[in-house]
């Protein structure tokens, strides 16, 4: 018998398939830290390629013993790297039956890059924003978006109190939203700056430095202001139909950082 006739005479056997005994049905089961290069939908310039960093799993039933590993990157691979709240749907569906179960999950991080010019001079350099969309599908898909934008507070306490000068730090909000239509990254990004005491900038010459600070004296911001602030654009946004928000501010002359948080579906 030639070696590739002999080759196809073995039957390997498939242990993920045997029966387990045990009933115990498993929620998630799958592959974690694949890392990945995607295209995200990018307003300006269509797509921008990134790394994403992905978890995917399924439900697994009580009478298999396991799940297909490699099926995770087979369907991985053929999305041909394209990634958007617009074909997520697809992939999860493929996962489905792939895998032959009920639910599917996909979760992937991601760094988004914007080139962003100074306020006065214009100087523009890359700002990235981590990102990140979590998505589950059963009967029907889910997919929330998240993103991380790091901002300017300046303590509106320290401003009353002081002859002269007041304390900032960078603050972290991080929200997380459902929509019903297109809502760019780009476009959650200005939401939240708009309504920080200032954006944060890669490049600033002095010019521009001083254009900031003075706009973070005038615009002061607890993490209390800052939440209701960026609340309120969502809710003033008819195509995002449930959100989450946290703030978190690293506090400049505090040993603890500021915090607060919110979720709200909207009616």
């Amino acid at each position: 018998m030639s070696y590739e006739a002999s080759r196809e005479a073995v039957v390997l056997a498939d242990m993920q398939n045997s029966r387990d005994e045990r009933n115990i049905a498993i929620d998630r089961v799958g592959v974690r830290n694949i890392t990945f290069p995607i295209r995200v939908l990018d307003r300006k310039n269509v797509v921008q390629h990134t790394v994403g960093t992905f978890t995917l799993t399924v439900d697994l039933p009580s009478h298999f013993k396991g799940t297909h590993m490699s099926r995770f990157l087979e369907a991985l691979n053929e999305t041909g790297g394209e990634l958007s709240v617009n074909n997520i749907p697809s992939l999860l569906t493929d996962l489905k039956g792939r895998l032959h179960s009920e639910r599917a999950h996909l979760d992937v991080d991601f760094m988004f890059f914007i080139s962003k010019p100074a306020p006065v001079t214009g100087k523009a350099g890359m700002m990235g924003y981590k990102c990140r969309f979590i998505a589950e599908q059963s009967d029907k898909t889910e997919v929330v978006l998240q993103v991380e934008i790091p901002v300017t507070t300046l303590c509106p306490c320290s401003k009353e109190i002081s002859q002269y000068g007041a304390h900032n730090q960078r603050g972290y909000v991080t929200v997380q939203i459902k929509t019903i239509d297109m809502v760019w990254i780009e476009d959650v990004i200005e939401m939240i700056e708009k309504r920080a005491s200032a954006p944060l900038y890669p490049v600033l010459k002095r010019p521009d430095e001083k254009f900031v600070t003075e706009l973070a004296y005038e615009n002061p911001r607890f993490v209390e202001d800052m939440i209701r602030e960026v609340a309120l654009a969502f809710e003033e946004d008819a195509r995002i139909t449930w959100y989450s928000i946290e703030v978190e501010n690293h506090e400049s002359i505090h040993a603890h950082n500021a915090y607060a948080s919110l979720a709200r579906q909207k009616s």
